[in-house]
């Protein structure tokens, strides 16, 4: 075993320079590998002579985990680990190493245990009947690579290797079908009405959610007034995951749906649904403000149960279609998008708002109708915003006075080539 001796530690580390300092972690380094290497020694011969017979415990791995207080899958890696590298005894015969290369780069303190078990890896998956001269070159080749080479040039090499000496792969398993891939979501109310969803996805469907939250939750580019997102990565995600649930209800194989948007049960007082103000119970699991109904309402099915100041029912169950397929695609065409001034969003992320509201008469017509995206859907309800529809039948929008005290009328232009 290489003789590596400790640095010695500056009284005052920070003033030690940059090649002080990055000395004094390589060296450190080889220390605890060095020391890792010798550790292993000891733990082989611990197993050699039974852990059972000089302490009392069924295993060295056992025995390690309380010596070292750490969990005795750990303790299990750190002595397979010390077993690979140093020479154990077969029944009736001489002791062997199985990875002598290996051990020699670990006593010098070259590798880290993520080194050992990638090379470890290869070694078992060689097939038994490959000569020992060519597993050993192998074995040698990832050694000497793994001295100065990081985790990822390994892997490859091994897998390159392992194309060479075996090319035919491991033999086919006997089950004709592979097992289906495990995926787990709950979804569940909290109190305060709120929904807590969580689950388990396998690695193909969780890293096409990754990609899809990842495309629908980028950032809003900065619009024509300097407004920037500053939404946290968590909200755009959930702004993104309400987008993929509004893109698959509309889906016209959407079963239960018929491709419309939401099918939903509002219980709602009629005042409180002509003004926005006051509550409805949103399918008798909870409750949304009124104002969030009407903007619900917009494009959606509902079967309302419309209720008096009496409490008694006006309207119960009556579905009403507020925008069919044919007003859906010339709508579509008309804005190109969403209609909000400075908007990117595609027609598919919009929604079509009324408006003039159809709680208050409103029509649900061509020139009643505008594309919004969730974002400015939600703004026109909920700000100061004011959307109409222009003579020339293109609908325009009404900044606050806050952002222009006259109050110009602008329109989105990023939709429509301007002649």
């Amino acid at each position: 075993m290489s003789e590596t001796l400790v640095p010695e530690l500056p009284q005052e580390l920070w003033r030690a320079g940059k090649l002080e300092l990055a000395h004094g972690v390589t060296s450190l380094l080889q220390v605890m590998r060095v020391a890792s290497a010798g550790l292993g020694k000891y733990l082989a011969e611990v197993e050699t002579r039974g852990a059972e017979d000089l302490f009392g415990y069924g295993s060295a791995s056992r025995w390690f985990a309380d010596v070292a207080r750490i969990s005795h899958g750990d303790a299990q890696d750190v002595v397979n680990r010390a077993l690979a590298l140093n020479p154990v005894a077969e029944v009736g015969g001489e002791a062997t190493v199985f990875a002598p290369a290996t051990a020699a780069a670990a006593e010098d303190g070259a590798l880290a245990d993520q080194h050992i078990d990638l090379i470890l890896e290869v070694l078992r998956r060689i097939p038994s009947d490959v000569p020992a001269e060519e597993r050993d070159g192998a074995e040698k080749i990832l050694a000497d690579l793994a001295r100065h080479a990081g985790p990822k040039e390994i892997a490859e090499a091994g897998a390159d290797l392992l194309a060479h000496l075996d090319p035919d792969g491991a033999e086919p398993k006997d089950e004709p079908e592979p097992d289906p891939p495990r995926r787990e979501v709950f979804v569940e109310r909290r109190k305060d009405g709120f929904w807590k969803l969580s689950g388990l996805l396998d690695p193909e469907t969780g890293a096409r959610t990754a990609a899809a939250l990842d495309a629908h939750g980028a950032r809003r580019p900065v619009d024509e007034f300097g407004q920037a997102d500053h939404r946290t990565m968590p909200q755009r995600y959930g702004d993104a995951w309400a987008e993929l649930l509004d893109l698959a209800i509309a889906c016209p194989d959407q079963p239960g749906t018929s491709g419309y948007r939401t099918l939903v049960h509002v219980t709602v007082g009629l005042e409180a649904l002509r003004t926005g103000l006051g509550t409805a119970c949103l399918d008798f699991v909870g409750k949304i403000t009124a104002r969030e109904a009407r903007l619900a309402a917009c494009d959606c099915l509902m079967i309302p149960v419309v209720l008096n100041a009496a409490g008694e029912p006006l309207d119960v169950g009556r579905m009403r279609r507020f925008v069919t397929p044919g007003q859906r695609r010339a709508l579509n065409i008309r804005d190109g998008g969403c209609a909000f001034p400075g908007c990117h969003r595609a027609p598919k992320h919009c929604h079509a708002h009324h408006i003039r509201h159809w709680a208050d008469g409103g029509p649900t017509d061509l020139r009643n109708l505008v594309l919004l995206c969730s974002f400015h859907h939600r703004l026109v309800h909920h700000g100061d915003w004011l959307v109409r529809m222009a003579p020339d039948g293109i609908p325009e929008f009404v900044p606050p006075q806050y952002l222009d005290p006259l109050r110009h009328p602008r329109r989105n232009l990023l939709h429509r080539v301007v002649t």
